[in-house]
């Protein structure tokens, strides 16, 4: 059979049910083979988009995240939304198109050496020679992500190779899988474990990955453990649950942070301990379980799955009762900032009290976010109940995110009210993927903070130099713009008008962007932000 014909028979029977792209010459064979496929396209308007919208897909839905472009340009437009991923671990299968094999080497019409730029922001690159090792690499890219979600897998192809003739017995062919595991450190786990008095269980996105949700909910209650977790893995514990502290590290709950300096004994689920989380952290050892060795920032390291982890521990640990009623004496007197959010007041609004109003309203929503100042307010505001129910990449952080993202978003968990804060300018950058959101009929409530300006940006130059440069807009009538792409549209200039208005719109079940002016607001900076 033809090899693009067998690359999207390997994406079927992997359950890939989304395809997020944007066509062009050198991948053209694939796509007339997706053409009568039941794989679905989801065409969006910019490279960049595509691999925004699979990394929210894979966020949003737990599966793999799949996007595909041309060559040249093409590729090098998913450049920013692959290392989004790569930088948050998020799955994807990147799948870009090359110059014919005897063109290489020419310098022809669009050459560029791809496996060169993609090796540094992804998990593996691979570069097959012909058909059967194509279908051999997608098959491992397929495993791997499956059972090793660390991050995007890049496979290049030539145009030709895809038209090129392969064996069908090649898609039967076993994929050889031997996991990296080291348990070495096991018995001082268990040591540590059954010495302490006060353990914090930090709980990072690979707890999510794989699929251990339900088992760490079993163990903290079974034991009474207090759980802080990470950025992404908000929500794996219910914010409201009695054993969850909240965030940790930079803008986490008071609480969390109290009993990261406080703990004897730290235990890193899943997690890259970045420089974020771990200014959360005091001086007790630290039990660091990760299937990425590369990650590794403990006293006792194990490169192995969480889930296999927590089995083994659940009866090597005591109660902690007493260590829980400090820990809830001392929230009770330090309470996080989403138990008291500010209060609309009047003309002119600032985000802060926006953003915690809408959250008011909308308890339940999937919230995606961009980055901006608002990312502060949201972080703060957003008690988050569900896991995958925040999504931002909090690793990266670029601007234009949150638009695509959305997209992917919208199809991984349909019926569920999703919500976007993006800044003027963040929105900006990506703002064309109105035009898939229209198309698809996305649900999306698209909210702009406009205070016509790049506000952190601002905030940085005004503490560094005393005054600002080149950081306010001259803004579209986005409202207009909405209408134009036939999306109903708002503006938001008053707080009786956000409550009116906005209960208004969660009723509805279309596509809506809204407006909501807003005056500048610095935001608080956490200790060493700036030297």
């Amino acid at each position: 059979m033809k090899c693009s014909d067998a690359i999207i028979k390997l994406l079927e029977d992997a359950g890939i049910k989304y395809v997020f792209g944007h066509p062009g010459e050198h991948v053209l064979p694939l796509y007339d083979s997706m053409r009568t496929s039941s794989i679905e396209h989801i065409l969006l308007r910019h490279e960049q988009g595509a691999a925004h919208a699979a990394d929210g897909y894979a966020r949003a839905s737990g599966e793999i995240g799949v996007c595909i472009s041309t060559g040249g340009p093409g590729a090098l437009n998913l450049v920013m939304g692959v290392a989004t991923a790569y930088k948050d671990s998020i799955p994807l299968i990147v799948i870009t198109g090359d110059i014919p094999r005897n063109q290489i080497g020419l310098n022809v019409f669009q050459e560029v050496e791809l496996e060169k730029i993609f090796k540094p922001i992804t998990r593996y690159t691979f570069k097959p020679r012909n058909g059967e090792e194509t279908i051999s690499m997608l098959k491992k890219a397929l495993v791997y992500s499956s059972r090793e979600p660390m991050g995007p897998i890049h496979i290049n192809i030539n145009k030709d190779i895809f038209q090129e003739e392969i064996r069908e017995d090649v898609l039967i062919e076993e994929v050889e899988y031997s996991p990296m595991r080291d348990y070495t450190n096991m018995g001082e786990a268990i040591s540590l474990l059954e010495s302490s008095k006060r353990p914090l269980i930090v709980a990072g996105a690979g707890v999510l990955w794989s699929r251990a949700e339900d088992d760490l909910r079993e163990l903290i209650e079974a034991h009474n453990i207090p759980v802080a977790t990470t950025y992404p893995a908000r929500g794996v514990i219910g914010e409201d649950h009695p054993l969850c502290l909240g965030m940790i590290g930079t803008r986490g709950t008071p609480t969390a942070n109290y009993a990261g300096k406080n703990c004897d004994l730290i235990i890193a689920l899943g997690s890259r301990i970045s420089e974020r989380t771990i200014i959360g952290f005091g001086d007790s050892p630290i039990i660091h379980v990760n299937i990425d060795k590369k990650t590794f920032k403990g006293d006792v390291n194990l490169q192995m799955d969480v889930k296999e982890f927590i089995e083994i521990i659940k009866s090597k640990v005591s109660s902690y009762t007493d260590w829980i009623r400090e820990l809830k004496e001392y929230s009770t007197k330090n309470p996080p900032a989403y138990d008291d959010p500010p209060l609309l007041k009047d003309y002119p609004l600032k985000p802060s009290q926006v953003i915690s109003r809408i959250f008011d309203l909308a308890p339940d929503a999937i919230v995606v976010n961009d980055a901006g100042s608002h990312t502060t307010w949201v972080t703060l505001y957003r008690r988050v109940l569900e896991s995958r129910s925040l999504i931002y990449s909090g690793a990266f952080g670029p601007m234009g995110y949150g638009l695509p993202a959305s997209v992917g978003v919208g199809l991984a968990r349909p019926g569920k009210k999703i919500i976007l804060i993006v800044g003027d300018g963040g929105f900006q950058m990506t703002m064309q993927e109105l035009g898939t959101i229209m198309e698809r009929k996305l649900p999306i409530i698209i909210c702009i903070l406009n205070n016509s300006s790049l506000g952190i940006v601002r905030q940085w130059q005004e503490m560094e130099y005393g005054e600002s440069y080149q950081v306010h807009l001259k803004n579209p009538n986005f409202v207009k713009l909405a209408r134009s792409y036939n999306i109903k549209s708002f503006r938001i200039e008053k707080p009786e008008e956000l409550d009116d208005t906005f209960s208004s719109i969660l009723q509805m079940n279309e596509p809506i962007l809204v407006e909501i002016k807003v005056e500048e607001e610095d935001i608080p900076l956490p200790p060493n932000f700036i030297d």
